[in-house]
């Protein structure tokens, strides 16, 4: 995650977006961002989280839909270190990256016998999300993981999916079905789950469930994840494209 600055934002605190290519993204610090989604918890409706990377962008630049759901999201966390070099050329920065499963493992941390958290897990191939389960309750004891589902689900399915979550009523829900399906999803059922916190956070479940391994530490740090992610998985290489086409659109302001 990199250094994490320590100033905070007050309770309530309208918080101020950069726009990159049509997305506004939260002008947050990693803590900062930690303490918006803690207050979040704290209020009785559901706050849909999006982490989009510059695939996302360019994604929603041909998606109508998904670039609704990006942008009637509560937050946009800057996942990618490339939307982070994009503010900074076009002066006018963001102050750091805030990656999905970063911030989902420290809300995790927060939660204590005192101030336990529910989550329910969305997502990733069959046994996964159950895997993910046993390793996060391990972990963290304030966790309780009150429901799990696959995300290979049929359109049928669908509606005993949406009254699990409903009748589980998690703090948290997080989503892995992988994007731009995730936020699509999160968007058309943001009022028929009894949710606080709806997170959109990618392949998450896939790390925690032990499916998906992180890249070593100086890729994350370099901001070459996506390079270790190619060489693991050459079938992403037509949706890699869309990187340097984010960053002509960048540099050409089109």
């Amino acid at each position: 995650m990199g250094e994490e600055p320590t100033q905070t934002l007050p309770a309530s605190t309208p918080v101020s977006e950069v726009d990159i290519l049509g997305i506004p993204f939260a002008r947050l610090t990693f803590a900062q961002a930690l303490d918006k989604l803690t207050e979040y918890l704290q209020a009785p409706r559901n706050h849909i989280i999006v982490t989009p990377n510059q695939e996302g962008v360019m994604q929603a630049r041909r998606n109508a839909d998904f670039a609704h759901a990006l942008a009637t999201a509560d937050l946009r966390l800057a996942d990618g270190t490339g939307i982070v070099l994009a503010s900074r050329w076009r002066r006018n920065p963001l102050p750091q990256r805030v990656r999905g499963l970063d911030i989902t493992f420290a809300l995790f941390d927060r939660a204590t016998a005192d101030r336990p958290l529910t989550a329910f897990f969305l997502g990733a191939a069959h046994g996964v999300a159950e895997e993910a389960k046993r390793r996060i309750e391990a972990r963290y004891p304030g966790v309780q993981v009150v429901g799990t589902q696959h995300g290979f689900f049929t359109p049928e399915e669908e509606p005993r999916i949406v009254s699990d979550i409903k009748r589980a009523a998690p703090d948290i829900l997080l989503v892995c079905l992988g994007m731009p399906r995730a936020e699509i999803w999160a968007t058309q059922h943001r009022n028929d789950l009894s949710t606080r916190l709806t997170l959109c956070v990618g392949g998450t479940l896939d790390i925690m469930g032990g499916n998906v391994k992180l890249a070593p530490h100086l890729w994350r740090k370099l901001g070459l994840e996506w390079l270790y992610r190619l060489c693991k998985q050459p079938a992403r290489f037509k949706r890699m494209l869309d990187i340097p086409r984010f960053v002509w659109a960048v540099i050409t302001n089109q």
